[in-house]
């Protein structure tokens, strides 16, 4: 555990898109999938995602490319 905090923002769709690489439909997909983080409300027409489980969600991405599927 770090003693450092992680400093959190907010980050809007274009900022999401940009650091993911994945356009809104496919994000908006994964949601209703589970598998993405969901955005939260700041209101009734603005909504935001949270930078640190952007990060977590980047990290177990590349976690299951580097683990061997058990299909091998």
């Amino acid at each position: 555990m770090s003693t450092m905090t992680e400093v959190r923002k907010f980050l809007r769709l274009p900022s999401v898109i940009e650091i993911v690489g994945i356009q809104r439909t496919a994000i908006y997909d994964r949601i209703k999938k589970g598998t993405f983080p969901a955005p939260i409300s700041l209101g009734p027409r603005a909504v935001v995602w949270d930078s640190t489980a952007i990060a977590a969600w980047q990290e177990q991405i590349i976690a299951d490319a580097r683990t061997p599927s058990a299909k091998n």
